[in-house]
């Protein structure tokens, strides 16, 4: 149980894609001490062992990490998308891929939040303008169930 209370502020700053801006060497340090050394800070490439059942959008990986291992291991992968409009190709990706689910939230000025499973694999996707770093999508892969955009009340 504790190591779950570790690994979900972890993969909170993941999914917030705050780990892009703190990639020194100090920051990767404290994650591996805190995570037992089950981290995979893949800077800008897709972590090896991201499951392949994933489709991820076309364009530039800006940040790639995995954290844990085994039935708690969680993915976190950026890519560069074109607009705020490729949550529609990213839920087709997904859908033809056979996951269930549907971009539930869509942005004022296009992006939104949807949420995915196939039964093996649950998808947070979050399509959004990073300012002068353009359109991303950010996916949060965790076995089971799709990980919350919020975390629960406590």
């Amino acid at each position: 149980m504790k190591r779950r209370l570790v690994a979900l502020p972890l993969a909170a700053v993941l999914l917030l894609g705050a780990a892009p801006a703190l990639t020194a060497c100090s920051f990767q340090g404290v994650v591996k001490d805190v995570s037992g050394g089950n981290v995979d800070l893949g800077g800008k490439s897709v972590p090896a062992d991201f499951p392949k059942e994933v489709p991820l959008a076309s364009g530039d990986v800006v940040f790639g990490a995995g954290l844990g291992s085994g039935a708690d291991k969680v993915w976190n992968v950026t890519v560069k998308v074109e607009n705020g409009d490729a949550y529609t190709a990213i839920e087709k990706q997904l859908t033809d891929a056979g996951f269930t689910g549907q971009f539930g939230t869509r942005g004022p000025n296009g992006g939104g939040t949807g949420t995915f499973s196939n039964g093996t694999y649950g998808v947070l996707v979050v399509v959004t303008d990073a300012g002068s770093n353009g359109w991303v999508a950010n996916y949060s892969v965790s076995k089971g169930s799709a990980p919350s955009p919020t975390p629960p009340a406590g």
